[in-house]
This record gives structure tokens, sequence and C-alpha cells, in this order.
């Protein structure tokens, strides 16, 4: 599969929201179709098939695999240290391809908040459209990425004892000077 190929690929695999989900989910851990089908509520075909469209997207990779009741299923896993390089290597996305993954992100923002619980001290939200010095926007553009890795490299399998559900969405891009 050529690199454009690729890209199209996995511009198509975040397109939908359950894509992006499961994503989220292999941060932490690997995990199976059938674990994923069980935590979002999916039949294991509908699992697989998701699995499948972000695997030949390159977004996510088979970790192993192990025998469950005389069959093998593969493990799963995200990586966002990975998909980072892999990104960086494969070239820019278009304008457009970056708008799409802007769009699917919004949306599945969306459908966090209805699971949202807001105590006050808990929620940080920004929004802003702002003037910045270039070596500062530099700056605070790869400390923030940095932060957002970090956050990938600390989570944990869904459900573990101790944690809590969190969500935390991200989008920072120069705009055209008018």
């Amino acid at each position: 599969m050529s690199l454009g190929e690729q890209n199209k690929a996995a511009l198509r695999a975040m397109a939908h929201p359950v894509r992006l989900r499961i994503m989220s989910l292999l941060t932490a851990a690997p995990m199976t179709a059938a674990e994923v089908a069980r935590e979002l509520g999916l039949t294991h075909a509908n699992a697989s098939y998701h699995l499948r469209n972000l695997l030949s997207g390159g977004l996510i990779f088979v970790e192993g695999e192990e025998k469950i009741r005389g069959g093998i299923a593969k493990r799963y896993r995200y990586d966002v240290a990975r998909d980072r390089e892999h990104r960086l290597s494969s070239g820019p996305l278009s304008d457009e391809q970056l708008r799409a993954e802007f769009a699917a992100f919004a949306h599945e923002l969306i459908r966090r908040t209805r699971d949202a619980n807001f105590p006050p001290s808990s929620k940080v939200l920004a929004d802003a459209e702002l003037w910045v010095d270039p070596e500062k926007w530099a700056e605070l553009r790869n400390r923030i990425s940095e932060a957002l890795v970090e956050l990938h490299n600390v989570a944990q399998p869904p459900r573990t004892p101790g944690t809590i559900r969190t969500s935390t969405t991200a989008a920072m891009f120069e705009m055209e000077s008018e």
C-alpha cells in the first residue's frame, strides 16, 4: 500500500466515532475483538470489522495472539508514540484530511459530554483564537504535545480499580492571517 493510500485508509478509519473509542481503549492495554465488543456493547463481528479498518489504516497494530477456545485471538494495541512517528514519517496530511479528523474529534467530544461529570475543580476548558509569538507558540505546542503523550502512556485498562474515566481533546493549529 502506498503512503497516500495508507493516509487515506487512516483517515477513513478515524472518521468513524466507534473507531476513535476503540483507539482510546487500546491505548492502555492490548485487547481482543471480543473484549472490545464487550466494553463498547458491540457485536463481535462489528468490533472485528472496526479493528480491521484501524489495522489497515496503520493506526493500531497486533501486539500478540493467544489461543482462546480452540481459536486464535489477536490482541490489538494503539501506541500514541508509534502513531506520532508514523505521522511524521508519512508526511503532512492535506488540509481536507485534517479538517475531517478535527470534525471526527469534535463529534466524539459531543458524545463524551453526555457521560460527563463536571465537579468544579476537575474540568479544564479553553478555546481561543490568539496571536502569539512564533517561538512561544512552538514551545507551548511541544509541551502540550509531550503532556498528551505522557497521558496516553499512563492510561490504564478500562475499569482498573483506583482509576477514573476521563476525556481529553486537544486541537492546536496555526490559522491564516487575515
